[in-house]
């Protein structure tokens, strides 16, 4: 027998939830999840899928591409200009870290909050 699960969250730690909410939200356009605050804040794809963030106060971000305080997890946006969304997500307070395996096929950011995605050309 095979266990048939479907995926309905992704939750990420993180020291304030609502502005990581508000910084996905601008980069992806998702709706907020009606019932996020200060603890729990979340946004929605179409397909019901939730983006979480819920605090952590003693929250500490990896250290990309540091092997001892790993990513554990990280997040790919296909995107139709590289160097554009970079622009926009740099401007909306993602870092870029210096490390960039991907060449000119992928670019890694850092979340205001640490957490490490990637940017993928579509």
């Amino acid at each position: 027998m095979t266990l048939r699960m479907k995926m309905t969250a992704i939750t990420l730690d993180c020291p304030d939830p609502e502005a990581l909410a508000a910084f996905y939200r601008r980069a992806t356009g998702l709706a907020p999840h009606p019932r996020s605050d200060g603890d729990f804040a979340a946004l929605v794809f179409e397909d019901g899928l939730v983006l979480g963030f819920q605090r952590v106060d003693d929250h500490r971000p990896p250290r990309w591409p540091d092997p001892g305080a790993s990513q554990q997890f990280h997040l790919d946006f296909d995107v139709p200009d590289l160097d554009q969304a970079e622009s926009l997500l740099l401007a909306e307070g993602a870092t870029k870290p210096e490390f960039q395996p991907g060449g000119s096929r992928w670019r890694v950011l850092l979340d205001p909050a640490g957490h490490p995605f990637c940017l993928c050309r579509s």
